[in-house]
Formats: structure tokens, C-alpha cells, sequence
């Protein structure tokens, strides 16, 4: 069994004894401010304690690193989900390009993650995902952050082909979200969206909602997403993004197919449809429409 390497606090507690009074002024910042600490360079660190860049060495190797880096990778360790954008974009930029090949870059990261989409795409649980939906006495979309988005758009997409569709990601947060799912029956289905970085108030509420007897249909990046051991169905998309935490293009084209897949197979979609155009004609400007 691999040994657990000691934490900050534990390696600044066993050797604060022999610390300079300026080695334990730089240990109280650390334990202070952890996760900004493992954001800075050896430069900024120095700066920011008011320290030399060898005492900041000095200071990392007092504690048993070999180096200030070593000691940074460490810190960063417990951050790793929060942290990944910002070491991302700090690559980046110690590489300098153009505008216009930033754009043409996320473009094609965008195609990326829908090629890794679709060669991922398992068909019985595409299946299964669109029965699921279509069989649910109610349907809850959930997400926060980032995701909440995406679960209004899903519930927008859904709801013509389904009778009851909420969505939970509402100015009223995590807490009105409980109180709207404090009823969910094994009749209902809830569908998470969750994305790095991921959000603990969504897999408290998806959670909650299996412990209530739900299904849960779960839309994210890979199956080591701390939602996918809970999920009925999990449909995932990936969402590699060098200049954020996570790209939502590829997650929105999985929620038009998820949508287009559910309007194909439900009953009357013809019908609907249809309807739907009726509803909205008032509201649509036609080419040569003019007030004149």
C-alpha cells in the first residue's frame, strides 16, 4: 500500500520548531491562502511575502521539497480541478500568438470534442437515455454554473415532446431546487448536468434525488465524473478548453441530439411540431415583412 506523503500544514507543523521568523511569517501566508499560493511562480511568492527568491527556495526545501516547483506541484495537488484553466492558460500565454490564431485554436478544439463526442456515443444508452425520458412522469433538468445553462436549454428542447419538463436552475439556487424535488417519486426522472469543474450542489441534489427513488440521467465529460457511479444513464461529452475550465459546445450539440432523438421517437411528434408552429407564428418575422 503506497504511503499518503505528509500536507503542507502537516510538513509546516513538524518542522515550524526550526523555522527563521521569516520562514514561519512565509508558512502562516502559505496556510492562509493555500489555493493562491499554488497559482504563483517562485517571483510572485517572493514578492508577495516581502522575500527573497532564494529564501522562497529555501523556505520550500525547509519542508522537505526539493524546490520551490516541487513544493508548488504539491499545493496545487488538492486544486487540481480549479486549478487545471489557469496552469492551462499560463502555458499558453508563455507562448505568444495572434487573435486570429486563438480563434482558429478554440475551433478546433470545438471539432475535437465532437469527433471525441461521437466516437464515444454508446447507442444502448442513447437508447435507454430517450426512454427514460419519454416514460418519466415528470422531468427535472439540473445544473449549476456553466451547466445551468445547458439544463434551460434542455428543458426548451424537451418540452414538446413531453408533458412536464422543469428546469431547476433558477435564481433561486440549490436551495429552491431541493424544495422543488422534495416530492420525486421512482415515477420521475431527474437529469444532472455536470461539467469540470463540477459543482457540488448538483451531485448533492442528483444524490438525493436516487436516495428518493428517481432515475438519474446524467450528462458529463467521462466516467470517473463523481456523478457517474449514481446515474441510471450517463451520456458524456467531452469539454477540453485550453482557455477555461471547460468548453459547453460539444455538451450542447450531445442536448440537441439527446432532444432530436427524443422528438423522433415520442408519439405524436408530427403533431407537436406542428403545433409549435402555429403557437409562435405571431411572434416570427417573415422575409419581406415590413411595417410600411
Amino acid at each position: 500500500m503506497a504511503i499518503k506523503s505528509p500536507s503542507i500544514a502537516e510538513r509546516v507543523e513538524k518542522t515550524s520548531a526550526t523555522m527563521s521568523r521569516t520562514q514561519r511569517r512565509m508558512a502562516d501566508y502559505v496556510l492562509s491562502h493555500q489555493f493562491k499560493v499554488a497559482t504563483m511562480t517562485i517571483d510572485e511568492f517572493a514578492k508577495e511575502v516581502n522575500a527573497s527568491i532564494a529564501t522562497a527556495n529555501r523556505f520550500a526545501r525547509h519542508l522537505d521539497f526539493d524546490g520551490y516547483p516541487h513544493f508548488r506541484s504539491a499545493l496545487a495537488r488538492g486544486f487540481h480541478a480549479a486549478l487545471a484553466p489557469v496552469e492551462k492558460l499560463r502555458s499558453e500565454l508563455a507562448n505568444p500568438t495572434s487573435v486570429a490564431e486563438v480563434f482558429t485554436a478554440s475551433l478546433q478544439e470545438d471539432i475535437h470534442n465532437f469527433q471525441e463526442t461521437q466516437a464515444g456515443l454508446n447507442g444502448k444508452a442513447c437508447e435507454r437515455a430517450v426512454d427514460l425520458i419519454l416514460s418519466a412522469h415528470r422531468i427535472f433538468t439540473v445544473g449549476f454554473g456553466g451547466s445551468g445553462f445547458l439544463a434551460a436549454l434542455l428543458q426548451r428542447g424537451l418540452c414538446t415532446s413531453c408533458d412536464y419538463v422543469e428546469c431547476l436552475a433558477s435564481a433561486g439556487g440549490a436551495s429552491h431546487a431541493a424544495r422543488r424535488m422534495s416530492r420525486l417519486t421512482k415515477k420521475d426522472l431527474v437529469i444532472a448536468i455536470i461539467f469540470p469543474r463540477y459543482l457540488a450542489d448538483t451531485v448533492a441534489l442528483a444524490r438525493a434525488a436516487r436516495a428518493a427513488g428517481a432515475s438519474l440521467l446524467l450528462l458529463t465529460d467521462r466516467p470517473t465524473s463523481p456523478l457517474a457511479p449514481d446515474a441510471t444513464v450517463a451520456l458524456y461529452a467531452s469539454s477540453e478548453r485550453h482557455f477555461s475550465a471547460t468548453s459547453e459546445t460539444a455538451a450542447l450539440g450531445l442536448i440537441e441530439a439527446l432532444c432530436a432523438a427524443t422528438a423522433y421517437k415520442a408519439k405524436d411528434s408530427l403533431q407537436s411540431a406542428a403545433g409549435l408552429a402555429v403557437s409562435v407564428m405571431p411572434w416570427l418575422v417573415f422575409e419581406g415583412d415590413s411595417d410600411d
